[in-house]
């Protein structure tokens, strides 16, 4: 890995873009549309869809600036991150700093507005739970970073429930919930295919902290424990068999491949859940927003 002092460039649009970091952007309002789109027996109306949506995307994506900004340093030393924009110079620290305070006030004003105050600020602590509590303060200090800084990433769902129903209602708490458990198999899983960047960036990651078998370990307990929370929402009535047949079948998928990376079968192991988890939770809900409108 080359540690030299980046060069200078001249930002482009596309490194704001990547800032915001869309992709996971993109899942998180996936599961902030069906809170939405759950909360309601019929078809929420139009303008709580797009303002709520666009306010906590906003919002996160404010979130995400912050990360970056934290996480310069240890950009650099990571392969998977080192050509970030702020790492390499070509978004200026303070440039980054009030891109992010523009996004995250614009995220507030839209939500306060125009949606209701409880998504606002409901917003604003995933938000400081994820830039400040996770990224500045646990990402550092635990190897149970991911497990107590889950909460934050876990919140979308809720807000978009919120944001339709203007109450936190149990419903929204159990898709926190389920985010919740699926966090830790999902990141351990990066975790352990990145162990030797994240040993060299003095992350204490719980591959590095505890190795690697015992990291398997609790993914696959961590999985089952979300195998049982995904029944909940069938038991409670929130949803029926469709949804049932779905989340059995899926966490069936994930149990295949975390015992495929207990066993060592397979080297790509780590990666495939990795991916899987994120396809497993977009399977997930919308099983869940498919019952919804047709149980």
């Amino acid at each position: 890995m080359n540690n030299t002092l980046p060069i200078k460039q001249t930002a482009r649009w596309q490194d704001y873009l990547e800032l915001c970091k869309p992709k996971v952007v993109a899942l998180l309002m996936m599961t902030a549309l069906i809170g939405m789109l759950l909360a309601s027996e019929s078809f929420p109306a139009w303008h709580i869809l797009l303002f709520g949506n666009i306010g906590i995307a906003l919002c996160a994506a404010s979130a995400a600036v912050i990360n970056h900004i934290v996480d310069k340093k240890i950009d650099l030393v990571m392969a998977r991150t080192h050509n970030r924009p702020i790492a390499q110079g070509r978004v200026e620290h303070q440039q980054a700093i009030i891109f992010a305070a523009v996004l995250g006030l614009l995220g507030m004003c839209i939500l306060v507005w125009l949606v209701n105050a409880l998504t606002a600020w409901l917003t604003l602590a995933s938000l400081i739970g994820y830039a400040v509590i996770y990224t500045l303060l646990l990402k550092r200090a635990t190897p149970q970073n991911i497990v107590i800084g889950g909460l934050a990433g876990a919140a979308p769902p809720l807000l978009g429930w919120c944001a339709v129903a203007g109450e936190i209602h149990a419903n929204a708490l159990l898709l926190v919930l389920i985010i919740f458990a699926w966090t830790p198999p999902h990141f351990w899983a990066l975790a352990l295919h990145r162990r030797a960047e994240y040993a060299t960036a003095n992350i204490p990651m719980l591959p590095v902290t505890h190795g690697e078998h015992y990291t398997k370990l609790h993914i696959l307990l961590y999985t089952l424990l979300l195998i049982i929370i995904t029944v909940f929402p069938f038991l409670t009535g929130m949803a029926g068999l469709i949804y049932l047949a779905s989340a059995l079948l899926l966490g069936g998928r994930f149990i295949y491949w975390c015992y495929q990376l207990f066993n060592e079968e397979n080297k790509k192991a780590a990666i495939n859940t990795f991916k899987f988890s994120i396809t497993y939770l977009m399977l997930l809900f919308s099983a869940l927003l498919i019952d919804h409108y047709t149980g």
